[in-house]
């Protein structure tokens, strides 16, 4: 029998879920320039797009061939900001592209230019 989830205070004394996301992920489109270093050492840069955002990071569509644990550098082309990234997940490739979740090595919700929900929003059910 599988050991029943607990849920963990926060620092505020709220309950959160394990199994619960950090922020909420927005299907949204965004050109950024991406430049690293691939699997080899070779340097990069590349125009794409975001597929998912959230407060945290991204999903994006690269053809650079990298790994998980690598260090990036994204730009908001729309506004030219540009963060650190780290590369927390690699999918399989399709189109000659892969998949993968970045998350920014420093907090900044504000870097999409979008209003997430508040951490304690919850959809309704029916």
């Amino acid at each position: 029998m599988p050991t029943p989830v607990k849920p963990v205070a926060d620092k505020q004394g709220l309950q959160l879920d394990p199994g619960r996301r950090r922020s909420m992920r927005v299907l949204l489109s965004v050109p950024i320039f991406v430049t690293g270093e691939t699997r080899e050492g070779q340097k990069f840069e590349e125009q794409t797009r975001t597929l998912v955002v959230n407060a945290h990071g991204a999903l994006i569509s690269l053809a650079a061939k990298v790994i998980a644990g690598q260090q990036i550098q994204v730009s908001n082309r729309a506004t030219r900001k540009s963060m650190g990234c780290r590369i927390v997940y690699v999918g399989n490739p399709a189109a000659g592209k892969m998949q993968m979740g970045v998350e920014f090595t420093e907090a900044c919700p504000s870097f999409w230019q979008i209003d997430f929900p508040p951490d304690d929003w919850v959809v309704p059910e029916d």
